[in-house]
């Protein structure tokens, strides 16, 4: 069962908006009030009859359009007021004018300024029929009257102003976000895509060369297989994060996933020594996924850009840090591929983020990424 608030939020804005308008046309017959009513000119007021309370109602009613539309709301208010003015039906309601003149500066989106040069000239008008029929106002009265009015009108358009910035604010910090997110998708599936295929491609073109070992041949078929059935796994998993309403929980590769890592690297023809030391604390944030992460690129950057070449992982594990090495010798022979860089880029925005230190370049042996990941950064 839904609030009172959430049920009054869900219905129509004019609907709303009303009560304010009866509210003011009830404050008019309190007699409490009576000496203290909003008007200009000062002439000697007189009870309502019957045109003093479709005047009331002109004042009054129109508050419920004052944010949907505010224009029609402003100049149907405007008429009950002049009109109350030259009869002398002075009330509470006069104070609609101010409450459609604030909204109207608030909400009002078009033919701004004609409707402050229509207002003014109106006011104008009634000031000299006001005159004529014997106001006492005088000319700083007036001139005081519509001064609270502009203000009135100004507070409204700082109201709209304010609020646009809000909105360009919000929608700037929206577009950031999607700029993240479509960025940390495409880091994902540069991770995820980039290594499964480009060891299945190393190990498709090797089974190639195998068609007269039979047993040599289903191995590196079977090593294909497996190295695809993990990448839809994987693939699976991501789809499963950018689903709504999945749930799911961004994954830290279990224990033994680096080795399996390795393994599957290896499976693809590359030499790789392996190295791995310390205990992987209970509990380290992002680190462990981090870690992963680096030793897949630089894994599959070996196979992309140093074929057959050794290849050093080297993982320690300490209480403050995980601290990962992947280094390459020199391409083997034939041609190496390009790379767009995203990978690196990637992993150096991630390091980043958690604190830690993160360098890749060429060494006098080849090509090395290292890397220092606090156990403890930011998830």
């Amino acid at each position: 069962m839904r609030s009172l608030p959430d049920r009054w939020r869900r219905l129509d804005v004019a609907v709303r908006d009303l009560p304010l308008g009866l509210l003011l046309a009830a404050l008019s017959f309190l007699p409490v009030l009576r000496g203290h009513e909003t008007q200009v000119g000062d002439l000697p007021g007189r009870p309502l009859d019957t045109l003093g309370f479709a005047i009331l109602a002109l004042e009054c009613l129109p508050l419920a359009l004052r944010r949907r539309l505010p224009g029609v709301s402003l100049g149907l208010v405007a008429l009950g007021f002049v009109l109350a003015s030259l009869g002398s039906y002075h009330t509470v309601a006069g104070t609609a004018l101010a409450i459609a003149l604030l909204s109207a500066g608030a909400h009002l989106e078009r033919f701004r300024r004609t409707a402050i040069g229509v207002l003014t000239i109106v006011y104008v008008a009634l000031a000299f029929a006001l005159a004529g029929l014997g106001s006492t106002e005088g000319v700083g009265g007036f001139a005081t009257f519509y001064v609270m009015l502009a203000v009135t009108w100004g507070v409204g358009a700082w109201l709209r102003s304010t609020r646009a910035a809000e909105a360009e604010r919000r929608r700037h910090v929206a577009a950031e976000t999607r700029a993240a997110e479509r960025t940390r998708i495409a880091r994902e599936l540069h991770d995820v895509v980039t290594h499964h295929v480009t060891a299945m491609v190393v190990q498709a073109e090797a089974a190639r060369y195998l068609t007269a070992a039979p047993e040599r041949l289903d191995q590196a078929l079977e090593a294909v297989g497996e190295t695809g059935r993990r990448a839809v796994t994987d693939l699976r998993h991501l789809l499963d994060l950018l689903e709504p309403g999945r749930g799911a929980e961004p994954r830290t590769p279990p224990v033994g996933r680096l080795l399996t890592l390795v393994e599957q690297t290896r499976q693809a023809g590359q030499p790789v020594e392996f190295t791995e030391e310390g205990t992987p604390a209970a509990s380290t944030g992002s680190a462990d996924l981090v870690a992963y992460r680096i030793v897949q690129e630089g894994l599959t950057n070996a196979l992309k850009h140093a074929r057959s070449s050794p290849t050093r992982v080297l993982v320690r594990h300490r209480d403050s840090d995980i601290t990962v090495e992947v280094a390459t010798g020199r391409s083997g022979p034939g041609p190496a591929a390009q790379g767009s860089g995203r990978g690196l880029a990637g992993l150096r925005e991630r390091v980043d983020l958690l604190g830690g230190d993160f360098d890749a370049g060429e060494t006098e042996g080849g090509f090395a990424i290292r890397a220092r990941i606090p156990a403890r950064g930011a998830s």
